[in-house]
């Protein structure tokens, strides 16, 4: 309890709340303290050490995922076994807790951007849990695989530098880092294969998680994210990375349907949260110079879509960071110069410093919630009683590390972010403020401060 003591000077508590009916007050508290562990880990992320790996894949020539599964020295299969390398060797630095695995799968022909029958395999590490009752699992990803402008073009090289390297090299730094901590629940890191195919890795992946039945909370993909430099227009810009997330969920029910009409929720879906999170994560350990995350209402850039949607589909919360500005001439295309122009996807044309920090935010977001208790459970308005008051009930979660308090944020319905914060200690809260003027989130919260991603109440009975 020694976080939410340290608050108590500057909350005001709900008895008081409840007894003073008024205007919304002020926002109650600020932000915990960064935790020092994660602050550590966050200023290690090395540009040096992302070059080095970028630079490694580009060395193969082509990812293309139909490319060589042969050779030691060209193509996908060369890829996989070197990241898959990397993350033995972080395992054996770190303690040995890092499991590896290369989870292989077969697709056939599919008519469209599979010509042939086709072995391909996610590279997947796991550090497990230390608490065997938080069945929570966190999840990063990028995927090895690259291609030119045929998409079919499987022999020409596709250095893939940015698309998608830097999210490779994201998660092998991230596992690089992570590999010697103990967390309660498990962190999952993953380069998967057959992005540019048709998302064949990450549709398998979030089938077997589907499968298997994992407690999967946040799936974070990173995907194109080590270029600050967009054209058409030209714009530089190295402060900003963008975050997609799905408003309503893929997997909506017909009664879940009813509930967001009735509460207009269609802002606040599990990987809208999740992305908020990220954003206030990123405010934490990695605003230096003004860096921010910035919240895009899109499941994924214009008609576009990226691994996060297979876990999306499958039910999951799970978010894509992007860079700000794409460069399409280093995006999908044939190497090559004209009239003084180079397009490719080269690894000079990565922002290694830029890159860094889509690393370190990745880290925080995934070592926040790893410290963090699970989310609160069943969370509901009462809507009993006609009143300008919000009255709020939900259940403790079930397993691993108990509660120290919770949080209620709200927000006015008009605001993108958080505005005020309730400190609240039992599983219920009454606020002065009308439920038809704001939008309420409860969060679990530890002793240290760190926090649950906030559930939306639902209407109560």
């Amino acid at each position: 309890m020694k976080y939410l003591a340290s608050l108590l000077p500057a909350l005001l508590p709900l008895a008081v709340l409840a007894q003073t009916p008024g205007p919304a007050p002020a926002p109650t508290a600020d932000l915990p303290a960064p935790d020092p562990t994660i602050v550590r880990l966050v200023s290690q992320v090395s540009a040096k050490n992302l070059e080095a790996d970028i630079r490694k894949m580009v060395s193969y020539g082509t990812r293309h995922t139909l490319s060589d599964t042969q050779s030691k020295t060209r193509g996908i299969g060369a890829a996989r076994l070197w990241v898959m390398s990397e993350f033995q060797k972080y395992s054996k630095t770190g303690g040995g807790r890092l499991t590896v695995e290369m989870d292989t799968f077969t697709v056939r022909p599919d008519g469209r951007r599979i010509s042939q029958k086709v072995l391909m395999a996610n590279v997947l590490a796991t550090l497990p849990g230390t608490d065997p009752t938080d069945t929570r699992v966190l999840l990063m990803s990028g995927h090895l695989d690259s291609r030119v402008t045929d998409v079919m073009n499987a022999t020409a090289d596709a250095p893939g530098a940015n698309d998608d390297a830097s999210g490779v090299a994201a998660v092998l730094e991230v596992a690089r880092l992570l590999a010697g901590q103990k967390f309660p629940c498990t962190i999952k890191l993953v380069a998967v294969q057959g992005e540019e195919q048709g998302l064949y890795g990450s549709a398998h992946l979030a089938a077997r998680a589907k499968k298997e039945g994992w407690n999967l909370v946040a799936m974070l993909n990173n995907d194109i994210v080590g270029n600050s430099h967009g054209h058409d227009p030209d714009r530089r810009d190295s402060l900003h990375l963008r975050v997609f997330s799905e408003g309503v969920p893929a997997t909506e029910t017909p009664e879940q349907a009813r509930q967001r009409r009735v509460l207009s929720s269609e802002n606040d879906a599990p990987s809208r949260q999740l992305a908020r999170y990220a954003v206030a994560t990123a405010q934490r350990y990695a605003s230096a110079g003004g860096y921010q995350v910035v919240l895009e209402y899109r499941p994924d850039r214009f008609l576009r879509g990226g691994d996060h949607t297979p876990f999306n589909q499958q039910g999951y919360a799970a978010v894509r960071f992007t860079e700000m500005n794409e460069d399409f001439r280093h995006q999908h295309q044939d190497l090559r110069t004209e009239n003084g122009t180079v397009f490719g996807d080269r690894p000079e044309f990565v922002d290694y410093r830029y890159l860094a920090r889509t690393a370190q935010v990745n880290l925080a977001t995934l070592a926040s919630l790893a410290l963090a208790p699970a989310a609160p459970r069943q969370v509901e308005v009462l809507t009993a009683e006609l009143t300008n008051r919000t009255q709020l009930r939900w259940l403790a979660p079930l397993g691993g590390p108990a509660p120290a308090g919770y949080l209620v944020l709200a927000r006015e319905t008009s605001a993108p972010q958080w505005q005020q914060r309730f400190q609240v200690s039992s599983l219920t809260a009454d606020l002065p403020l009308s439920k038809d003027n704001y939008i309420f989130g409860v969060v679990s919260v530890s002793a240290a401060g760190h926090e649950s991603v906030a559930v939306l109440p639902v209407v109560g009975k």
